[in-house]
């Protein structure tokens, strides 16, 4: 997982309240287990017509908002069902931070598993900040001090502090794992001495 410290870019706006894992990344391209190659159908639905052609006028699909890296959006963003090819879809679009005023749980933290930056912050500030994505002008995300910096004015949001490590650090389910690998091989040692016959080998 790619480690997560500062972000500058001009945010894409959707200013869309209750955004599904539906709408993110619909049921049809759940078939694959690999996390790259979801991003082009990220927002389909709304990216796409029916005969699959691009709807111009679509953010994400609009100049230079197709190479946000923070998307705006929402309340209760990533609400629905649990799939974790909703945040897949986002990183391989390219968008590594959501700004919202709240957040579906699962989904929420199933962005810190995937390297994406969920910041949380009030229906004003929301408003605020989504002004910089309609003149296109550059936020800078902080993580380490937790400020969304624009204009002379900055935003200090509240993030849990293990999950902030997990993201400075790149630290996925199996690497925090992997950082246990020692003392699970001691216990395994030891359960062999103590237990043998759980073993076949």
């Amino acid at each position: 997982m790619q480690k997560f410290n500062s972000l500058k870019s001009i945010p894409a706006y959707l200013p869309i309240v209750n955004i599904d894992t539906d709408m993110i990344i619909p049921k049809q391209f759940l078939k694959t287990i690999k996390r790259t190659g979801l991003g082009k159908n990220l927002f389909y639905e709304l990216r796409y017509d029916n005969k699959g052609n691009i709807i111009s006028d679509f953010v994400l699909n609009k100049e230079p908002y197709k190479n946000s890296k923070i998307l705006i959006a929402g309340k209760n963003f990533g609400c629905g069902s649990s799939r974790e090819h909703a945040p897949w879809a986002l990183i391989d679009f390219g968008i590594t931070c959501v700004i919202s005023s709240s957040y579906a749980d699962i989904f929420y933290n199933n962005c810190f598993k995937n390297g994406i930056l969920p910041i949380t912050i009030n229906d004003d500030q929301v408003k605020e900040i989504s002004n910089y994505a309609i003149r296109k002008e550059k936020i800078f995300v902080n993580l380490k001090d937790q400020k969304i910096i624009f204009g002379n004015k900055e935003i200090i949001f509240e993030l849990d502090e293990f999950k902030k490590k997990c993201l400075i650090e790149g630290l996925d389910d199996i690497a925090l794992s992997l950082e246990k690998s020692e003392k699970i091989s001691e216990y395994e040692s030891k359960l062999k001495i103590e237990k043998p016959w759980i073993f076949n080998d």
